[in-house]
């Protein structure tokens, strides 16, 4: 036996000498998009001899990839990268055009929400079903339909048509049915952020558990926290091209580059050409949530003190560089954002080769939900010439009351009767 080793030291089961669990060889898919579409048999039959000319959208491009049994795999990349159509490919949904796709073993596939369930049908048809179609027996089917139902928390909602769950429902359904199969290989697809916080996080505790059982994972996200967290490898696209494919840490650092170079080099005003000798000056190699221990963190409970923090290495001398840290809602609104210089601190100089830990304290009044840290260094002014910026693991608030707003803001009543 041999072993993939993550960066933390967790050790996945792989057998030597054995056949990957997946091979992409050289897989290519592109999609045509017509400049004119017929959408009724009358408009084909009158206007015969209408343009037929169309766009090729070539979303996946000669991706090569072995992932061995047992390794948590992540494919990241930005919206349109190609990440969904490989997984897609991957699962049958579509036909690749070029190159060659093996799967050894059982493939149990969590990609877009809806698919593979039937509206008309109740939850409880919707599960045997499915078990049966990802290889279990109607019997075995029927056996894990409770635990199926359990894990989702859908209990009260067994005999409801599919038609009337909330999307939180239907996710909560589907990813329940996936993980219960006993499926060797999952493909996960970033579904998940449709979920509730409570939810999302009882799926995190859950690729733990199917990481230490050895299974074979391929991981889509936007959440490089999760990256490199859980996964033993990543592999980076973009527009359909594999740009790296290795540690999920360097990986992680080269998605944040990729997305967030446009903005340096609009707000500074560099030319492409100029923007690898800004992006040296210094770079945020990580940011975390910790607990007011200082432990590694994924959740926090309203009204409780939170700790945001992020490691930065400077590559060249810099006088007072702003450091900040902003907070995302699955919306994609900034729910809290703070600076060192809108707290009027001034940082000082930091000498090529240091590195700084910087750490934002703050207490929690955010709504429950899901939230993403966005941690950046930008040069002395107002912050917009950024230097690194890196988006790091999600925060999962929880709350033991029912609120409803934005934020629960710190607050009191006063009544006053006549």
């Amino acid at each position: 036996m041999s072993a993939i080793l993550s960066e933390k030291g967790e050790v996945g089961p792989r057998v030597a000498g054995s056949p990957p669990a997946v091979s992409v060889s050289h897989v290519s898919k592109t999609f045509r998009l017509p400049h004119e579409r017929y959408h009724t048999l009358k408009e084909r039959a009158l206007h015969p001899f209408r343009s037929r000319s169309y766009d090729e959208l070539r979303a996946v491009q000669d991706v090569s990839v072995d992932i061995a049994p047992g390794e948590f795999f992540g494919i990241v990349g930005r919206n349109g990268s190609g990440k969904s159509t490989l997984l897609k490919c991957l699962a049958g949904i579509y036909d690749i055009d070029a190159g060659e796709l093996a799967v050894n073993g059982r493939l149990s596939p969590f990609i877009e929400l809806g698919v593979g369930f039937n509206p008309d049908l109740s939850a409880r048809d919707n599960v045997i079903i499915n078990g049966i179609m990802l290889g279990l027996s109607r019997k075995e089917a029927s056996r894990r339909f409770h635990d199926i139902i359990a894990f989702a928390e859908l209990e009260d909602f067994v005999d409801l048509k599919l038609k009337n769950y909330s999307s939180g429902m239907h996710v909560r359904l589907a990813f329940a049915t996936a993980v219960q199969v006993d499926a060797e290989i999952l493909l996960i697809d970033e579904v998940l952020a449709v979920g509730d916080a409570a939810f999302q996080q009882k799926c995190f505790d859950e690729f733990t558990r199917l990481r230490n059982a050895g299974r074979t994972m391929l991981f889509v996200t936007h959440d490089m926290g999760s990256v490199e967290r859980y996964c033993d490898r990543a592999m980076l696209l973009d527009r359909g091209e594999v740009v790296d494919l290795g540690d999920p840490v360097s990986i992680a650092r080269q998605y944040n580059q990729l997305n967030f170079a446009p903005v340096r080099r609009q707000r500074a005003g560099s030319t492409p050409a100029e923007s690898p000798e800004r992006a040296l000056v210094a770079r945020v190699l990580n940011a975390w949530f910790e607990a007011p221990r200082g432990t590694l963190t994924t959740s926090s409970f309203q009204g409780e003190p939170c700790d945001m923090r992020m490691d930065v290495e400077f590559l060249a001398d810099v006088e007072d560089p702003i450091f900040s840290a902003s907070l995302q809602s699955e919306s994609g609104h900034y729910m809290f954002v703070a600076s060192t210089v809108s707290s009027q601190i001034e940082t000082g100089q930091f000498k090529a080769g240091t590195v700084a830990a910087v750490r934002l304290s703050f207490e929690n009044h955010l709504a429950p939900g899901r939230y993403r840290l966005f941690a950046t260094v930008a040069r002395a002014g107002l912050g917009a010439d950024v230097l690194d910026a890196h988006i790091s693991n999600s925060l999962i608030v929880l709350a033991i009351r029912p609120g409803g707003g934005m934020a629960d803001l710190p607050h009191s009543f006063e009544i006053e009767r006549p």
